[in-house]
């Protein structure tokens, strides 16, 4: 390895890919000529700039760089990392030594290991992941001042603002490993937000909505994500309480993401060979209603979650995870499918865009006449999920719903179940696909889940 600093370049990043590239061979042939078995390494850097507005007023301007890199080796089964964010020559050398004497003194792991050399991706398609905004800070801070503005002339019960936020970011890395996989690409992701709060009488409520996306073309409008952030905040106004009840229950697409995510967390492969699932062994097996359909999709264009390959190289595939209600894959690395008997799905990291299908072309108004009367929930608090025993109790904010219409607000209320069962009670999923990050679905009316009120 030469002991010069590798090269700067005067592009938008402060280091060519091919000097990644470089960093990253140099880090896997150190740690063979120390005897490693063998190793992967991943070299990134990234920058961005944050600009909130509050009152018409620059709040705070935030610049990041950051910039980093780590090297896993291993000793036959036994492993070793480090990391660090300095790129100089003798940096990368010492974080190689640093983890060469962590895995000399690990116990040995039947199942550690890199990847099996034919699971890796071998072709690299361009998903058009990366769209540079060159944002001024001037032009952040207009757009975050008519996002707030069109907020506060939304309602004059809007009262006061939290902020408006335009944030802008660009990343590009670099991954590789001793088996010969070397690949990597840089990446955008842009967001305006807005958080507001309605005032009536003595009443307060918050709300806020953004946007998100990995091209400012794709970003809704800054004065159209301050109205429907005020839109929200004043519906919330004159909330009440209800009395315990069993009544159907309608998750708005903004909060029905989040029962996506209890099911990836159930079903990935640490939850699995802990046996800590509540969907333990249920493989091939019904798990939601007859009528829904789950699949992983790593390859959307400007998709928030596409990647061509996963954390260790593995190549991503378009996966059926449910189908017709039956479970049909897990969300495993190569580690957890060595626990588990199974090979890699190329998920190490996580899920990709995990898509809930609709259930036929009813919008949020279709559901709400479907349902006809129970709880609209668009706000859910706490953490109260249990992921061994699926037991599912959370406080909750929303409207209560009769005759298909919305009646009134309503809140400091708690929605419980067990999602076990509340997967299996999925009357239909909405046509109002919301797409603000790697989970996406529309609004998912249950059965009946018990509403605890006053």
């Amino acid at each position: 390895m030469s002991s010069e600093q590798y090269p700067m370049t005067p592009e938008r990043f402060a280091n060519s890919a091919e000097s990644l590239r470089r960093i990253a061979q140099d880090m896997l042939d150190y740690a063979r000529q120390q005897g490693a078995t063998s190793a992967s390494a991943e070299v990134s850097e990234g920058f961005g700039q944050a600009v909130t507005v509050r009152h018409g007023e620059v709040e705070t301007i935030e610049y990041n760089r950051d910039k980093g890199l780590g090297v896993t080796v291993y000793f036959g089964q036994q492993r070793g990392n480090a990391s660090t964010s300095d790129f100089s020559a003798q940096a990368v050398r010492d974080t190689v030594d640093a983890a060469l004497s962590i895995a000399r003194y690990t116990a040995k792991d039947d199942c550690s290991g890199l990847p099996e050399a034919d699971s890796l991706a071998s072709e690299f398609p361009d998903l058009d992941l990366y769209h540079p905004w060159d944002l001024s800070v001037e032009k952040a801070i207009e757009l975050a001042a008519e996002c707030e503005q069109a907020a506060l002339d939304a309602d004059p019960r809007i009262q006061n603002s939290e902020g408006a936020t335009v944030n802008v970011h660009e990343a590009q890395f670099v991954f590789a490993n001793s088996l010969g996989f070397i690949g990597g690409y840089p990446t955008s992701r842009h967001s305006v937000s807005c958080s507001v709060i309605a005032e009536q009488m003595d009443a307060m409520e918050r709300d806020y909505w953004y946007s998100v996306a990995r091209s400012a073309d794709d970003l809704l409008g800054a004065v159209a994500v301050g109205r429907i952030a005020a839109e929200r905040t004043v519906r919330r106004l004159g909330a009440r309480q209800i009395a315990t009840m069993q009544v159907p229950v309608l998750f708005e697409a903004s909060v029905a993401a989040s029962l996506l995510g209890h099911f990836v967390g159930a079903v990935s492969g640490g939850s699995l060979y802990r046996k800590s699932s509540f969907l333990l062994d249920q493989l091939d097996k019904p798990v939601f209603s007859s009528h829904i359909q789950i699949s992983d999709v790593p390859d959307i264009r400007r998709g928030l979650a596409s990647s061509p390959f996963d954390d260790e190289g593995v190549k991503t595939q378009h996966r059926n995870i449910v189908e017709d209600g039956v479970l049909r894959g897990y969300f495993l690395g190569s580690y957890s499918a060595r626990k588990l008997g199974l090979r890699s799905t190329g998920n190490s990291g996580g899920n990709h865009n995990l898509i809930l299908q609709p259930c036929g072309e009813l919008d949020l108004a279709g559901l709400l006449k479907t349902m006809h009367r129970g709880l609209l929930v668009t706000e859910l608090l706490g953490q109260g999920v249990n992921g061994i025993t699926g037991d599912y109790s959370r406080g909750a904010a929303g409207f209560w719903v009769e005759n298909g219409q919305i009646q009134y607000p309503v809140h400091e209320v708690t929605i419980a179940g067990n999602l076990k069962e509340m997967y299996r009670n999925i009357v239909a999923v909405g046509s109002d696909v919301l797409v603000q990050g790697s989970r996406q679905c529309g609004s998912i009316l249950l059965e009946g889940m018990t509403v605890a009120g006053s």
